[in-house]
């Protein structure tokens, strides 16, 4: 894979460290670093923060995020986590009677807890799909039916990126007449998504990880059928002419366009939002598509590594292109994972898989690395 920069002069990773814990948390770009910086000394001199820096900033962001989001900028909303706008979507999404929400087994809890919440009022039953002997696209379809209300999933499981067919679970919602909510903290940004093809009700990602941004800053995608709901929370920069300042007491009821009612109070965030916005710039320059390319290539590598030394892998309709769970057939030795990071190795451990996460950053060394250690540890 040709690039016009080598990515890892871009990170502050040094030599000798071998990180492939993307999923975890992204080493921050140093472009991010340097805007950061910036950011927080800006606000040592309030008087040069104009009327237009709550604003302009944000749109410049929700525009870069639109293009990975798959979308128009119209249907893009700032959240600060993912439980946030899962909140958002439990609170508007119709609920059937008798009917139930289904959750992946063993599913991150930001997109479960607003759930579970949301059954105690409604009454719908909440179901756990385990996989079992099939893959998760296989298991959801057999369990998607006429009494099925919401479908809340990832695109991959976060413990080792074993991933879903959202195509044909999109189809099967609509088919039930069944809400679609996808969190997609785990593969925005590193797999090429489209809102408008997959046409889902809710979108979250948290920005931190595969979309290189600053922690407690996320992205939303609202359907264009829901703009009209309430949102979680009323705050006044979401309100028409909010950018008149000196008219803020000439309350009205009406809302910016599109998904920005549903934006987080203080979204103008004067330090975070210039972050996220060098992280996005970043991958829209890379490109999702080409960054997708350059991590299959690596996956592929550590998944070979792995075969020869008879750990398991998912099988080849499950891979995701950028991170994949390896395992041991007599499971994973006690104290793995001190092992590793003694020997310069980050990776996750997550049930009974090594989550092997990597980016762009990643060398042959690396992969080397891991499997040395892992070599003499098991």
């Amino acid at each position: 894979m040709e690039w016009s920069q080598d990515p890892a002069s871009l990170f502050s990773i040094p030599t000798g460290i071998s990180y492939l814990n993307h999923a975890y948390m992204a080493p921050q770009l140093r472009r991010i670093s340097e805007d950061g910086m910036k950011a927080i000394e800006s606000k040592e001199r309030p008087w040069n923060i104009g009327a237009n820096d709550f604003f302009t900033p944000v749109e410049e962001l929700r525009k870069e995020a639109s293009v990975i989001l798959g979308c128009t900028p119209n249907c893009v909303s700032l959240v600060p986590s993912v439980s946030y706008g899962v909140g958002t979507a439990a609170k508007v999404l119709p609920s059937k009677s008798s009917g139930n929400i289904l959750l992946l087994a063993e599913q991150f809890p930001s997109n479960v807890y607003p759930w579970l919440e949301r059954s105690k009022a409604t009454g719908e039953k909440v179901i756990f799909v385990e996989k079992s002997h099939r893959n998760w696209t296989e298991a959801l379809l057999g369990e998607i039916s006429a009494n099925t209300s919401v479908i809340a999933i990832p695109e991959c499981h976060w413990t080792d990126g074993s991933r879903i067919n959202l195509q044909q679970i999109s189809a099967a919602a609509k088919d039930v007449g069944a809400s679609l909510v996808l969190d997609l903290t785990q593969s925005l940004g590193a797999v090429p998504f489209s809102a408008d093809a997959i046409d889902p009700d809710f979108v979250l990602a948290a920005g931190y990880k595969w979309l290189m941004g600053p922690y407690s800053l996320g992205y939303m995608y609202v359907a264009k059928r829901h703009h009209d709901k309430a949102p979680m929370e009323n705050n006044w920069i979401t309100r028409k002419d909010s950018h008149q300042f000196a008219a803020l007491v000439d309350y009205g009821d009406t809302y910016e366009p599109g998904a920005r009612r549903f934006d987080v109070g203080e979204r103008s965030n004067f330090f975070l939002v210039p972050m996220a916005l060098a992280g996005l710039r970043q991958i829209n320059q890379w490109g999702v598509e080409k960054i997708a390319q350059g991590l299959q290539f690596t996956i592929q590598q550590i998944i070979s590594e792995a075969n020869k030394r008879g750990w398991r892998t998912l099988s080849p309709d499950e891979q995701s292109p950028h991170m994949t769970g390896i395992r041991h057939p007599d499971g994973l030795p006690e104290g793995l994972m001190d092992g590793l990071i003694k020997q310069s190795v980050y990776v996750s451990i997550r049930g009974d898989s090594i989550r092997v996460s990597p980016h762009l950053y990643t060398t042959r060394e690396d992969i080397s690395r891991l499997f040395s250690a892992l070599d003499t540890l098991s």
